[in-house]
């Protein structure tokens, strides 16, 4: 689940606006694209700082811009009708490439930006970040550029550590599940730990899990691999932190709100999430916490620290569009360096390593998290979730063992069970 996206959705019902004037003397496409350019992006903080410094690409471009922002579900039913119909009036798409990527890439609809990308030197292609770039390729192609990111940290509660005798937050998996339980010793009533647990939600993050314990969801050879030896453990070891450590009485359909609730009202110690979700837990207004909230990189399992870092949305340029050579400027200007440290000093995370080596990219965010994601995106893997068409019958799929193992039932058994169904799926989709 793309939780920064999710978080700062507002209305579901299309607004269609015309933005800025064309500059004086026109410009646009020496190949003949026209100079309006139209642009379908989601209700979001990025594309609300972007339509802000639109003007500024107009006259730079002489193009002029026509945005159609939609409500999550609503840009999802437009794709489905117009791209379907290879229809040629969008030119750019803001698009989540873990969610529908591969489908659009599968289909055609995303042209490939390979050479765009990489013989621009301008543009510095070098500078994103490999983990989101991966997540954004379709078979050694190019189709889209990321432009928001998320990775997973530790969530923790620094006066509970401070009780328990700790000086700092664990660094392994090991150190985690025997401080989550002296913790919880100490203070009655208060969990050691707490995370997503319904079986969708909580794919996205338990992955950094099965990837610390040195596994995925596929193997080298396309083969669904959760019932290795290291998917059981990783299984094991999330479903057991959380049944031993976590809540009373904990639910099995929590999501990140249901979960950051527990920890904002101070009833875990521990919880990992998305760093996009960071301001719910340091905002006094939200938090009962927030002074005492710290962040740390995610805990090394077996394999090492692997957290996610992914691209929760790009942009990508229809395949049908007449106007790609000025749909390419755009994505130049929007996901450019400027504009990238433009919008995460707004608090966006962007894909661009120079960006957050930029002291001025990280001044807005809590240095221990801001220490915590860059250990994230030097060994971060670039999905959450299974790369796949149907992702939403995936991620119902894999996360059964995760809510077989919460309520203590045979791990074992039931990733054997999983890997049969979602060995099917990967067939079916050949």
């Amino acid at each position: 689940m793309d939780v920064l996206r999710r978080s700062v959705i507002g209305t579901s019902l299309a607004v269609v606006a015309a933005l800025g004037l064309s500059a004086c003397g026109g410009g646009g496409d020496d190949s003949g694209g026209s100079n309006t350019l139209r642009v379908t992006l989601v209700n979001h903080v990025w594309t609300e700082n972007i339509k802000k410094a639109l003007p500024e690409f107009e006259q730079q471009s002489g193009l002029k811009v026509e945005v159609t922002q939609l409500g999550e579900d609503q840009l999802s039913d437009q794709y489905n009708v117009k791209l379907n119909a290879g229809s040629s009036d969008i030119d750019v798409m803001m698009y989540r490439p873990l969610q529908e990527g591969k489908l659009f890439a599968k289909n055609g609809y995303l042209a490939e930006l390979t050479d765009k990308a990489k013989e621009d030197s301008a543009f510095d292609f070098a500078d994103f970040q490999a983990p989101p770039v991966q997540a954004t390729t379709y078979q050694d192609k190019l189709v889209g550029v990321p432009i928001i990111t998320e990775q997973e940290v530790l969530y923790y509660r620094k006066d509970l550590l401070q009780k328990s005798g700790f000086s700092a937050p664990p660094k392994t998996l090991d150190e985690l599940k025997t401080m989550a339980a002296k913790i919880e010793a100490d203070n009655p009533g208060t969990a050691g730990f707490v995370a997503r647990t319904g079986k969708a939600a909580a794919v996205t993050q338990f992955s950094s899990f099965l990837y610390s314990f040195g596994g995925d969801f596929v193997d080298g050879s396309g083969k669904a691999s959760v019932n290795t030896e290291q998917a059981k453990q990783a299984y094991a070891y999330y479903g057991g932190l959380l049944r031993e450590n976590g809540p009373e009485n904990i639910s099995t359909d929590m999501s990140w709100s249901e979960a950051m609730a527990i920890f904002t009202q101070g009833k875990a110690a521990f919880y990992t999430e998305a760093n996009s979700l960071y301001k719910n837990a340091t905002d006094p207004a939200k938090s009962k916490v927030s002074d005492s909230v710290g962040f740390a990189p995610f805990p090394a399992g077996p394999a090492g620290s692997k957290p996610y870092n992914i691209p929760s949305w790009a942009l990508g340029v229809n395949e049908g569009s007449e106007n790609q050579a000025n749909a390419w400027k755009f994505i130049q200007w929007a996901a450019g360096k400027e504009q990238t440290l433009v919008q995460q000093k707004g608090g966006v995370p962007g894909a661009r390593t120079s960006v957050w080596a930029n002291p001025e990219g990280i001044a807005t965010y809590p240095k221990d998290l801001a220490d915590a994601i860059k250990v994230s995106t030097e060994n971060g893997v670039g999905h959450d979730r299974p790369l796949v068409v149907k992702v939403a019958e995936a991620r119902e799929l894999v996360g059964q063992p995760i809510v077989d193992a919460i309520t203590g039932k045979d791990v074992a058994g039931s990733a054997a069970t999983a890997n049969e169904a979602f060995q099917k799926l990967l067939d079916d989709e050949k």
